[in-house]
């Protein structure tokens, strides 16, 4: 699975590498579900978008009212509702330098940090959402009068495509994020049916141990992908 991911490149680096015309953020090191984080929509595909990462589809009741899925299995993506629809109509990519997985160890789970053994950043394959609330009355007074109607915020949320492990990330965990090259994005976010694009990457992997205050997602800094003994 994928549950925590970090993005640090330049974003300068990062336009030329992905083809953008914009692509302003903020580093991450510790990027974690419900926050607000860069993404390419298929619908403007040349700059990076702000979304939440848990899905929150159009019909459901909005955040935290459902599972707000972060990871969408690869194998039923045709079949969940949750899903269905965004795979034929709402596709994304996630930029990311790397990723975390937690490994089973005689002391425990212990944290890893996954990238690119190049050390380029690459693309993560995603579903995206809108979820639009209804009006809602506010502050009526005895005879009806006070605030008029007011819509509460609309929410645009992101997923992660996951997929079978490759033979290198089989031995941290038993899912892998489906990731992508440029090439492979590109397809990605315009192809009528992308669904050869759903298998394990073959892209050369390298991973290392991290601290454990990668755990806590409040924890936002560069050692956190550095290597600890």
């Amino acid at each position: 699975m994928c549950g925590r991911y970090a993005l640090f490149t330049d974003p300068t680096d990062l336009a030329e590498e992905f083809g953008l015309d914009d692509a302003t953020y903020e580093p991450t090191y510790n990027a974690a579900p419900s926050e607000q984080l860069p993404v390419i929509l298929d619908d403007a595909p040349e700059t990076l978008t702000a979304a939440r990462w848990g899905l929150v589809p159009s019909w459901s009741d909005g955040p935290g009212g459902d599972p707000d899925p972060i990871n969408a299995r690869a194998e039923t993506l045709t079949e969940k509702r949750y899903f269905r629809e965004a795979f034929d109509e709402r596709r994304c990519l996630v930029p990311a330098d790397g990723f975390f997985e937690w490994v089973e160890t005689a002391d425990g789970k212990r944290p890893h940090y996954v990238s690119r053994a190049d050390g380029r950043p690459f693309l993560l394959a995603g579903l995206w959402e809108t979820w639009t609330p209804e009006q809602t009355q506010t502050g009526l007074g005895e005879f009806g009068s006070g605030s008029p109607s007011r819509e509460a915020e609309t929410v645009q949320s992101f997923t992660v495509v996951t997929t079978e492990p490759n033979d290198f990330l089989a031995a941290y965990h038993h899912r892998m994020a489906l990731l992508l090259d440029r090439e492979a994005g590109e397809r990605w976010l315009t192809a009528d049916d992308p669904s050869d694009l759903l298998a394990p990457s073959a892209v050369d992997l390298q991973a290392w141990p991290v601290s454990e205050a990668v755990n806590d997602p409040s924890n936002d800094r560069p050692d956190l992908v550095e290597a600890v003994a």
